[in-house]
């Protein structure tokens, strides 16, 4: 099993900034792309952001400009730095995790418990 854990979630007023955190933990695995989903009460879950093992980078058009995703490979951690948050970034956001187990090559997906983004006057 690869863990994911997350932090840095909370409350905070619109123009505020947050920044998430996701770690992955296990034996014997390798990482492909991490990234962030969210999905917010009455709406589909959506890619907020993603980042390959080699630094590519894609985001939703939404966040263009006020986010960054950014991974430390060497602590299989990936982050998101959340600025001029807006109220329609409320969501819970989840952390994701693609990879490969060294061992026997085969593929996971992980997904951490979600981390509450709340924006509000």
């Amino acid at each position: 099993q690869v863990q994911l854990v997350e932090s840095g979630g909370g409350l905070v007023q619109p123009g505020g900034s947050l920044r998430l955190s996701c770690a992955a933990s296990g034996r014997s695995f390798s990482i492909n792309a991490m990234g962030w989903y969210r999905q917010a009460p009455g709406k589909q879950r959506e890619l907020v952001a993603r980042i390959t093992s080699g630094g590519s980078t894609n985001y939703v058009d939404s966040v263009k400009g006020r986010f960054t995703i950014s991974r430390d490979n060497a602590k299989n951690t990936v982050y998101l730095q959340m600025n001029s948050l807006k109220p329609e970034d409320t969501a819970v956001y989840r952390c994701n995790a693609d990879g490969y187990f060294s061992g026997s090559y085969s593929r996971f997906t992980s997904w951490g418990q979600g981390t509450q983004v709340t924006v509000s006057p």
